[in-house]
């Protein structure tokens, strides 16, 4: 074990007198290796013991003095000046000598070294990183504040009131700090600092990105240390690379990394990305990953890995015949199942130019000759190998039929579905899948998983060659699947499977339901109905669609009503004039096409300005784009509904849309009202919506009837049609 490794876990259960006896036993080495150096000084000034472990920090200089290498032992004498807290004089000659060293030529050296304590030598902890520091301070250059202010900008010096002012991206405004503070509080950032580069030319690194993505996540990994996927995502999503554009730009960056040298790919999502301190070959990447594991199973994937991956190594002689003697030496390993030995198989067949080992079988055989075979390939992990399997069974086994036809409703990768859908569903074989299909439908809840993967890959296309993918069909498979809803909803071990099945009938405003019921029969859309019923996993809304959506194919299953009514009660309409539609039609185009792209612009400008700090003009551009993007789908959702009020829609028999009334209250005073829609209404002109609290109270009164109002009552005077003027 490491001493890093050892001094973190001693520190882990913070016992300090095994740190102590450590760190004696470590400092009396004759060599060192910075890097492990650095990191043990690291994990104690981080942790809780940093002031108790100050006390020994002289004994690590004779192991410092060994360092040959002058920015190596800049950087770990400036560590050991950050954790003493002992003042000697050894440490601050020490000090002194470094930074005489590294600033020999400063101007204000002397001022500088009063600033940081060394002066005075009375305390003088972490005078390194202050000078440091001091030196770094000039307008341009950014710092980096620990006390969540993030990244900042210094925009101004004054070595006379010992200060600088600062603009930090998570905070408003100028900052001012003084240097004791700033000493305390705020770290030199180099203006190749991932941090710096991001605050000060956003775009241009946003540039920079898109172009070589694996150059920006090493400088990421570089500065910012080890990070996972969602760590990387949350360094550069919007604040480099736009939101929308993310999941693209991450998948072809994800792709590169893998096959880049310098960066140690994770083995799953929760380890980090790692930047190597050298280069790996892919071939001593292979060697190593392989070597390391003991598990065959591991091996033969880590192996499939490589072979998909970096296909070109497999050109080279010492790589190739390294990997197949690794793969074949597994043939007389203990405890090697037949399924692992498919799969060596399928890979020794990947590999160019190698041949089975003698004496064993080649995929084909292995296949053929397997008894059995289904339980080898449900055990078998990697897909394509499954697929390869798959392949091979069709190329060689007489019963390829009957396997596949069991395979269809036991496989449940869609990959490999779709395979064997496509190879039952022609020629002879079609007959007996059309037995099996049509047997699920008469039971869908013998298999409900298959079911309802076969009723989204009909639903998805087009009429075709496919089973029951006619009108008919689909009408078919629409009961089947609401039959199976209501059989399976209240089991436990369906609850996913039973949200997959809601969100495929309320996707896209219920398109598949409106495209199956288009056209069907009355009879068959009252079952339809019937059957939707006994669903309890419906919503009273979805049920209320269902039964509109119904109506739509047969409006004889529409609830009689009086027009009016219907007219004025039904909210999915919004009614109005030629006037007020064509008013809203052209606010809709005119943000779409005017508004949106100027509030794109502004976005962009208020980025440029402050490269994505905090600031009043980005936040208001932002908020504009929501409300606009509102405003749209609103609009857009409320032209759909509207309907233009014509002569056939306004009756004067009784009071409704369209009508000019005339009422008086019991004092004998009368009024004139107009009601039309929402968008005509004008209070100025005695306009009203249908929609007002007045108009519902009027809705189907006669002329000369009564009707309460604001605890008054009204009598209707007269009632005519607005279009009549």
């Amino acid at each position: 074990m490491s001493y890093q490794k050892e001094f973190e876990q001693q520190i882990a259960k913070k016992d300090f007198n095994k740190i102590l006896t450590l760190w004696e036993e470590y400092c009396t080495n004759e060599s060192v290796e910075t890097e492990e150096f650095l990191n043990i000084l690291v994990s104690l000034e981080k942790s809780e013991l940093a002031a108790r472990f100050g006390k020994f920090v002289e004994m690590g200089l004779p192991l410092w003095q060994t360092i040959k290498n002058e920015e190596e032992s800049y950087a770990v004498l400036r560590k050991l000046i950050d954790l003493e807290t002992t003042n000697s004089a050894i440490l601050s000659d020490s000090a002194m000598k470094a930074l005489e060293k590294k600033y020999a030529k400063d101007p204000l050296f002397q001022e500088r070294i009063r600033l940081v304590g060394l002066r005075s030598r009375q305390n003088f902890q972490g005078s390194l990183s202050n000078y440091d520091l001091l030196a770094h301070m000039a307008p341009g250059k950014c710092v980096f504040h620990t006390g969540g202010w993030g990244t900042g900008e210094i925009i101004e010096v004054s070595p006379l009131r010992e200060q600088l002012s600062v603009e930090f991206e998570n905070v408003s405004g100028r900052k001012h700090i003084t240097f004791e503070n700033g000493f305390k509080t705020l770290k030199p950032l180099a203006d190749d600092h991932f941090l710096s580069r991001r605050f000060i030319d956003a775009n241009k690194f946003e540039d920079e990105a898109k172009k070589d993505p694996v150059k920006v996540i090493k400088i990421l990994l570089r500065d910012l240390g080890p990070k996972t996927a969602s760590e990387i995502k949350d360094e550069l999503s919007e604040l480099v690379i736009p939101e929308n554009e993310w999941s693209k730009w991450w998948q072809g960056a994800r792709a590169k990394l893998k096959k880049d040298t310098m960066i140690e790919s994770p083995s799953s999502i929760k380890n980090p990305f790692i930047l190597r301190t050298k280069e790996v070959s892919h071939e001593e990447r292979l060697h190593q990953d392989i070597h390391s594991h003991q598990e065959i199973q591991k091996i033969i994937q880590t192996s499939y890995n490589y072979v998909r991956d970096f296909p070109n190594m497999m050109k080279k002689d010492d790589v190739r015949n390294s990997l197949v003697e690794k793969l074949e030496a597994l043939y007389s390993e203990k405890g090697l199942t037949k399924s692992e030995e498919l799969q060596i198989a399928i890979l020794l067949e990947e590999i160019p130019g190698s041949n089975p080992k003698r004496g064993k079988k080649d995929v084909k055989s292995f296949v053929r000759d397997e008894a059995a075979i289904a339980t080898l390939i449900e055990e078998i992990e990697i897909l394509a190998f499954k697929k390869r399997a798959l392949t091979a069974i069709r190329e060689v086994r007489s019963d390829w039929v009957e396997l596949f036809l069991n395979f269809f409703f036991t496989i449940q990768q869609a990959q490999l579905r779709d395979y064997i859908l496509r190879e039952l569903s022609s020629g002879e074989p079609r007959e007996h899948f059309q037995k099996k299909i049509q047997q699920l439908i008469d039971n869908p809840s013998q298999n409900p998983e298959a079911y309802v993967w076969y009723f989204q890959k009909i639903m998805a296309e087009e009429e075709g060659e496919l089973l029951f993918q006619s009108k008919e069909g689909r009408l078919q498979l629409l009961e089947a699947f609401l039959i199976l809803l209501h059989r399976i909803e209240s089991m436990s071990e369906w609850k996913d499977l039973v949200k997959k099945m809601l969100i495929i009938i309320s996707g896209k405003r219920y398109a598949t339901i409106r495209a199956i019921l288009e056209g069907a029969s009355l009879e068959y859309v009252k079952e339809f109905l019937l059957l939707a019923s006994k669903c309890h996993s419906f919503t009273d809304h979805d049920m209320k669609i269902l039964k509109s959506l119904a109506q739509v194919v047969h409006p004889i299953l529409s609830p009689h009503k009086k027009k009016k009514d219907r007219v004025l009660l039904d909210g999915r309409i919004i009614w109005t004039t030629e006037e007020g539609f064509k008013k809203t039609r052209d606010r809709l185009e005119h943000i779409g096409t005017v508004e949106v792209v100027e509030n794109a612009r502004e976005v962009e400008a208020a980025r440029a300005l402050g490269d994505l700090r905090e600031n009043s003009e980005y936040k208001f551009a932002v908020e504009r784009r929501k409300h606009l993007q509102s405003e749209l789908k609103r609009l857009g959702e409320q032209l759909n509904r509207a309907r233009v009020i014509t002569p056939a829609d306004v009756e004067i028999d009784e009071i409704g849309i369209g009508n000019r009334v005339e009422i008086e209250n019991p004092r004998g005073e009368r009024s004139s009202f107009t009601i039309l829609g929402p968008w005509d209404a004008d209070a100025e002109n005695n306009i009203i919506s249908f929609q007002s609290k007045l108009a519902e109270a009027m809705c189907g009164k006669k002329a000369g009837e009564p009707f309460v109002f604001k605890d008054e009552e009204w009598v209707v005077i007269s009632i005519e049609s607005y279009l009549e003027r």
